[in-house]
């Protein structure tokens, strides 16, 4: 029962987390570009491209459609995650890797007490 509740805090958290990032995204566009460009990105065709992808990514956690597409998201957004907060520390901001860090252990915990039909790669790491 814990992992039940495990999975669906940190997965409700890790996707308000993206939601809202995208949702920052497309109302402050001139502002995230700024920062963006602050990090060494080119944001014009970033911006659009990373809503869709912040919006999509949790959804395919959620729904379940399938194991592969859901485990193809977690490795999309643990990716994000990582590179995002790397992009910080990189520019030495190190408070805005902040939400990366948050973001990750929300992933892992999401990932790891994943109830339905778990991932395979769940049991591997776990033996």
């Amino acid at each position: 029962m814990l992992e039940f509740y495990g999975y669906w805090i940190s997965t409700a958290l890790l996707s308000a987390l993206y939601l809202a990032s995208a949702y920052m995204y497309a109302t402050k566009g001139q502002w995230v570009r700024e920062a963006l460009t602050e990090l060494g990105y080119s944001a014009n065709n970033l911006v659009p491209f990373m809503i869709i992808v912040k919006v999509l990514g949790p959804l395919a956690i959620l729904s379940r459609v399938s194991v592969p597409l859901s485990d193809l998201a977690y490795a999309g957004i643990f990716f994000h995650l990582l590179l995002s907060g790397l992009a910080h520390i990189g520019v030495r901001k190190p408070v805005g890797a902040l939400p990366a860090a948050i973001g990750l252990a929300l992933l892992i915990a999401s990932f790891m007490t994943q109830n339905d039909v778990p991932s395979p790669y769940v049991q591997a790491a776990v033996l």
